[in-house]
């Protein structure tokens, strides 16, 4: 059981918190908001029993996972002997800085460094730090404890030891560590998912799909496919001959298309309009969150399902 620090206990600190103590290991958490803190680890317990009732506790009781998330008012207890260090700050670069010059300071030599970060380059954040070399991007989809995809981004300057620890430690944690080979700004996950969203603003905006036709597009169409394949397996099994097949048949569709998706539209823009008050139509924003917690209830039902498809089919 390894000694893991959790540093600011918003909705991701959270969601950190629970796959860490859930992967067996000895979780401490601080804010500088102690009441903040305090509050996080009654949401956690709250998501426990659900997650419990889903078989994703591998069959653990819910006060033994919660048992070993213990909320700390100092920084430097959080990060006494910890191995890994999860900072989950505001996306504001004075801070980040401000936030890893502390725990560089605080925290022994062993740890590993990493930040929740979905947009801030680690290069921006750690270059004036003695450990830099101990630094990095660790960048889940929200909430980790469900949805295993996280982004290992290293700076100029950290380690390869680094990288491989943090690697190693996430697969054990029961993660998909996307490992990039150097920073690059939106990472992977948001550069695809924001190809997408660009094209669904366009077709939206220019008159040719529905704000729910496209929802519709992608939630019984390309989904259900990209649920358990990414894009590269999918086309090589979408053709007889492969991968290579499929760039013969099928390339010049999309060389037609892509000089028509270079136009941006502004997402603050006209079309705002258009898509808020569809979207508001099919939920009024007073139930907002109570499709948030249906989300991440489907979100189980459905991690339990790739975890019985996966022990069945060997994978």
């Amino acid at each position: 059981m390894a000694k893991v620090a959790i540093v600011g206990s918003g909705f991701i600190g959270r969601a950190w918190a629970i796959s860490f103590a859930r992967a067996g290991h000895d979780v401490r958490m601080w804010d500088q908001a102690p009441a903040a803190a305090s509050g996080a680890r009654d949401y956690i317990a709250g998501v426990l029993g659900d997650l419990a009732a889903n078989d994703l506790l591998r069959g653990q009781a819910v006060d033994t996972v919660l048992g070993r998330i213990t909320i700390v008012e100092e920084l430097g207890e959080a990060l006494a002997d910890a191995v890994h260090v999860q900072e989950n700050t505001p996306e504001n670069l004075e801070v980040k800085r401000d936030v890893f010059s502390r725990i560089d300071a605080l925290s022994g030599p062993q740890a590993v460094i990493a930040s929740s970060t979905s947009a801030l380059l680690p290069s921006r954040f750690t270059d004036h730090l003695e450990g830099r070399h101990r630094c990095l991007v660790v960048h889940p989809i929200n909430p980790p404890y469900l949805i295993p995809a996280a982004e290992v981004v290293p700076a100029p300057w950290t380690s390869a030891e680094t990288v491989e620890r943090t690697r190693a430690f996430l697969v054990e944690a029961g993660h998909a560590p996307l490992v990039m080979k150097r920073e690059l700004d939106g990472f992977i996950m948001n550069r695809l998912q924001g190809a997408l969203l660009e094209e669904a603003f366009r077709l939206v905006a220019d008159g040719y799909a529905s704000v729910e036709d496209v929802d519709t597009g992608l939630r019984d169409g390309l989904a259900l496919r990209w649920s358990f394949m990414g894009p590269f397996e999918t086309i090589d099994l979408n053709a007889p001959g492969g991968v290579r097949d499929y760039v013969e048949r099928y390339q010049a569709i999309y060389s037609n298309i892509f000089p028509q998706m270079l136009r941006r539209v502004d997402w603050a823009g006209e079309v705002m309009e258009t898509i808020e008050a569809e979207r508001r139509k099919r939920l009024p924003r007073e139930e907002l969150g109570e499709r948030q917690v249906w989300r991440d209830r489907r979100l189980m039902a459905l991690a339990a399902h790739k975890k019985k498809s996966d022990q069945e089919f060997g994978e």
